[in-house]
């Protein structure tokens, strides 16, 4: 069976944009009556409609009255939603860059922690969760580090993969380059981790009671690129988006990368790569590196109801980018979840 994505390319025109004014859609999350939803950087999630209408979901605690809302808000603003999940409820399972927890928030926005340290240690920078067909919770975190900005020059390998189940929340695998998101194959195999710093691709062998084995790379040592997110459509290939370079690509199972999209900066790119050689990456060389589309490309999903429509995060665009793909996306968890 020959491979829909070779030889076919994003074109521009076709590329339509959903949602205004939003902050920070890192991550995004489709379901099949047409809502999406993104994380928002003003501490919220972001309901985007079927029909063009969006609501912001305020972060607050159950009991809060109209009186002291304005207070928990501002206090919330240190919140800061990265990864997104979907409770089996529907609710949101959320890692909170900005106060370094693994949260949930109800679809009213009541929240609560669901995980906060490990062994007495704070978890560092919690960046993505992920919800099994056995109801556990495996969850990212990018760096030890504080800040977290100098990972970039000390490729420092202390970013982790945890599950929280019914024996509580643990470390499951260690020592990764920039974790980010973290995926598992249709089966549950497989679960496949983005060490972003490390521009590459993960993967270890799923062992009943969780634990972790098998660690190797899948695809090539170094992407060409930070990859951020990742998904699997129904033929097996892995799409990625490659932050900064704003480059979406795609992992064939045979292990040939094929660039599905490129909306970098050719120069300010050129620049970062030097920095990022030598060690030297500054804030501003990294901020003088994005695309215009999709400014700091760090995500996508596949929606739609034929799974054929791909949705792009962001970290710096105040839109959701979003085209037809050739072929559909593998569906997510909750997928089979909510009619």
């Amino acid at each position: 069976m020959s491979n829909p994505l070779r030889g076919w390319q994003v074109r521009r025109g076709d590329i339509g944009f959903l949602g205004r004014d939003l902050q920070r859609p890192e991550c995004i999350l489709a379901e099949k009556d047409g809502t999406v939803w993104t994380a928002d950087g003003r501490g919220d999630v972001m309901r985007l409609g079927s029909g063009g209408e969006q609501r912001l979901i305020l972060p607050q605690s159950a009991g809060v009255t109209s009186q002291d809302f304005e207070t928990r808000y501002v206090q919330a603003r240190g919140s800061l939603p990265n990864g997104l999940a979907f409770t089996p409820e529907g609710d949101f399972i959320v890692a909170n860059w900005g106060t370094d927890v693994i949260e949930i928030m109800s679809r009213s926005g009541e929240v609560r922690t669901v995980c906060a340290e490990i062994g007495g240690q704070p978890l560092g920078k919690a960046n993505f969760p992920l919800r099994d067909s056995k109801g556990r919770i495996w969850f990212s975190v990018t760096t030890r580090e504080q800040p977290w900005t100098n990972q970039l020059n000390s490729r420092a390998n202390d970013g982790y993969v945890a599950l929280i189940d019914e024996r509580g929340a643990r470390i499951v695998a260690d020592g990764f380059c920039g974790t980010n998101e973290i995926r598992l194959g249709a089966d549950e195999e497989w679960l496949y981790v983005v060490e972003s710093t490390g521009r590459r691709i993960s993967r270890l062998r799923v062992q009943p009671d969780g634990s972790l084995t098998g660690r190797e790379v899948y695809g090539p040592d170094d992407l060409g690129g930070h990859p951020d997110g990742f998904a699997f459509d129904a033929h097996g290939n892995l799409w990625i988006t490659l932050i900064f370079a704003d480059r979406l690509v795609a992992l064939t199972p045979e292990g040939e990368l094929l660039t599905l999209l490129d909306d970098g900066d050719a120069a300010a790119n050129a620049a970062y790569e030097r920095a990022f050689a030598a060690r030297q990456v500054t804030p501003e060389v990294m901020a003088a590196n994005h695309g215009t589309l999709c400014p700091w490309m760090a995500s996508l999903t596949f929606g739609g109801p034929d799974l054929r429509t791909v949705y792009l995060g962001s970290l710096r665009g105040t839109t959701v980018p979003f085209f037809r793909s050739p072929v559909p996306g593998a569906p997510m968890i909750h997928w089979g979840d909510r009619a």
